[in-house]
């Protein structure tokens, strides 16, 4: 799972430190300038492509177009 955090600049230092200490977690700073909005859109994108390799790695089933197109 992905979670974005909107953290104050003044923070940013302690909350990193405090993520890196669990091992359990991995994390790193996005790039300065970047909208949460593409943050949001970055990590949807990892969850797709972990996703897809669980799909190409046959650990889950794909499913077809028409069901997504039915879910919409």
């Amino acid at each position: 799972m992905k979670i974005v955090l909107d953290i104050p600049d003044s923070k940013v230092s302690f909350m990193m430190e405090l993520l890196r200490s669990l091992s359990f977690v991995k994390a790193k700073p996005l790039p300065i300038g970047t909208s949460s909005e593409k943050a949001q859109f970055l990590a949807e994108l990892g969850e797709a492509v972990e996703e897809l390799n669980d799909v190409l790695a046959g650990k889950t089933q794909a499913r077809d177009a028409y069901g997504l197109l039915d879910e919409l």
